[in-house]
């Protein structure tokens, strides 16, 4: 009985029941509970440093993001300790590669950055992007795609949003201050160069109010990060995607393993990502979380990044 409760408020917060949770997107909070395992890949194993130390011997220990987060990223599971989520199930892939045991440390986005250079995690998973100024400090090894998505009513007639004139005479929600935002006034202002209507944008406070908004017909779209827009829609159905646009645009941008700068560790932790690709274990954690659209080929160590 006591976990009935915790999903009926669980569903609750996210505005549906767990009937429909199940039944109607695919994402079953429950069900992810289950962990997503692969198998150690010996070329992976073998490419950890030999002098290497790990916080905890035979550990991969990741500095996770939980506090003040939420699905898809991370939160708990039912019995309010176990961490759950796309990037935990992230950091089990890469250490089932490497053969090593898992320990998640739920971390503050502030806490991260000292805690990897000061050897306190081995790792940081945190939906952290790889930028120029953060390759000075950090290596870092991809796993997804960062994007950002359009998104409209389900019921909308608006089939595409993918390039400036699609933006024209539209009303689009966006954050201020935001990279998605600059990329609208960049567009508008090409397209106001060639005679085309402006569009309007739309700022909230909060993602209630960006809903309410959409779904009463006051904004045509929303514009911004695609994986938790994507997470979302697949959850209500009230929304649909309509287009993709690179987090970095007009440059790709990725989201990746970060490790503290040199120590080698790098090399075994790409080739972890890699084996999971390999095993078909990758996409399935990228599926049930609504994230297969950001999905890479394979994963690439130091890649040009934001401000390259």
């Amino acid at each position: 009985m006591m976990h009935r409760a915790k999903l009926t408020v669980v569903a609750a917060l996210l505005g549906i029941s767990s009937l429909a949770h199940a039944a109607n997107t695919g994402i079953d909070l429950i069900a992810n509970e289950k962990p997503i395992d692969t198998p150690k890949s010996a070329e992976a194993a073998a490419k950890i440093p030999a002098n290497f130390k790990f916080v905890t011997p035979g550990t991969l220990t990741v500095a996770i993001a939980v506090l003040g987060s939420s699905p898809p990223f991370g939160t708990y599971a039912r019995d309010n300790k176990t961490i759950i989520g796309s990037e935990a199930d992230i950091a089990r892939l890469v250490a089932d590669g490497l053969g090593l045991k898992l320990k998640l440390v739920p971390s503050a986005w502030e806490d991260w950055p000292l805690g990897v250079t000061s050897g306190k995690y081995d790792a940081a998973i945190f939906n952290i992007t790889v930028t120029k100024e953060r390759k000075e400090k950090f290596d870092f090894a991809t796993y997804r795609q960062d994007t950002l998505g359009f998104y409209v009513k389900s019921t909308s007639s608006i089939t595409s949003i993918k390039s400036a004139p699609d933006i024209a005479g539209k009303r689009i929600i966006v954050g201020s201050g935001t990279n998605q935002e600059a990329v609208l006034l960049a567009w508008d202002k090409e397209n106001q160069a060639k005679g085309l209507k402006p569009f309007t944008p739309i700022y909230v406070t909060d993602n209630a109010a960006s809903s309410l908004a959409l779904q009463s017909g006051r904004a045509d779209a929303t514009f911004g990060p695609n994986v938790s827009a994507a997470y979302q829609s697949r959850l209500t159905g009230n929304t649909k995607l309509v287009g993709i646009v690179p987090g970095g645009w007009p440059k790709t941008a990725n989201i990746a393993v970060t490790i503290k700068k040199g120590n080698g560790l790098v090399n075994a932790v790409q080739a972890s990502l890699n084996s999971a690709i390999a095993s078909g274990a990758y996409i399935k954690v990228l599926d049930r979380w609504a994230e297969a659209s950001e999905k890479i080929d394979h994963s690439e160590i130091n890649p040009p990044g934001l401000g390259d």
